[in-house]
């Protein structure tokens, strides 16, 4: 299967990010150069503190850059970007189609053109029969399917991630992940994915980067080698997978040993 290529480039160079307070300054981000192609789901890697998340507010436009410049070629969308959380940020007292159409709402789109997209958005999540649930009568999982429905339904020219399976269990997260690859399979995004565990990065990505511990720098730029659809229990089960991920944990492992040294110091 070949995935129909639809989502923007991102060029980033020499990207730097330092933060000053009466306490002193904190070099978060230090030199940063990719280039992020069209539809590609690039994952990132690291140890903790090293600006991954620094860097994915920096291209939401959270948060600015002390030094570089960002390009995004995203020419015909009217939504250059869509965010995904830890937690699924939905608005307790609004019901899932609410929360879903919520950015429709905000940018002035039609009723009539918002029901259908929302309707649509919640037929590729598989949550149509719980549209009109509010969060607390959903499970975790389908929380974050609310939170990435609400995401699609701009119609983002990239998708970004952070971490938003890590507070799922074990069975929730094999679910969504899969999700979210035939998600990725049919619409062509370009999904920027942030995330500790390198076998996540191996099943979803097509190329990981790997960060060193602070200041944040890429270290290593793996390209992951195998081919799409991905059956995801399969391919964690492959030999070629387990030596692939115990490379990438090799180039890993001295940034997270020195992380932990700095913090304990």
């Amino acid at each position: 299967m070949t995935v129909q290529r639809r989502g923007a480039s991102i060029d980033i160079a020499g990207v730097r990010k330092e933060y000053v307070s009466a306490a002193g300054s904190v070099l978060a981000l230090d030199g940063i150069d990719l280039h992020i192609g069209a539809g590609e789901f690039l994952c990132i890697v690291g140890p903790s503190g090293c600006g991954k998340s620094t860097l994915l507010r920096i291209l939401a436009g959270l948060d600015h850059q002390t030094g570089g410049t960002i390009t995004v070629h995203a020419e015909g969308w009217a939504v250059e970007n869509a965010m995904v959380f830890q937690e699924s940020g939905l608005f307790p007292w609004m019901r899932v189609e609410t929360n879903v159409g919520f950015g429709l709402m905000t940018r002035g789109v039609p009723e009539a053109e918002a029901a259908e997209r929302i309707d649509a958005a919640l037929k590729l999540v598989g949550l149509t029969k719980f549209r009109r649930h509010y969060p607390h009568q959903l499970s975790g999982g389908m929380r974050q399917r609310s939170a990435i429905a609400r995401a699609f339904v701009t119609n983002p020219a990239m998708l970004l991630m952070d971490e938003p399976f890590a507070a799922l269990d074990a069975q929730n997260r094999v679910i969504l992940q899969a999700e979210l690859v035939r998600l990725w399979e049919q619409t062509g995004k370009t999904v920027i994915y942030i995330t500790h565990s390198i076998e996540e990065a191996l099943l979803l990505g097509d190329r990981c980067v790997v960060m060193t511990a602070q200041p944040g720098r890429i270290k290593e730029i793996i390209t992951v080698p195998f081919p799409h659809p991905r059956d995801l229990i399969a391919l964690s089960a492959a030999p070629d997978f387990g030596k692939l991920k115990l490379d990438i944990w090799r180039v890993l492992e001295e940034e997270v040993n020195r992380a932990r040294a700095e913090m304990e110091a």
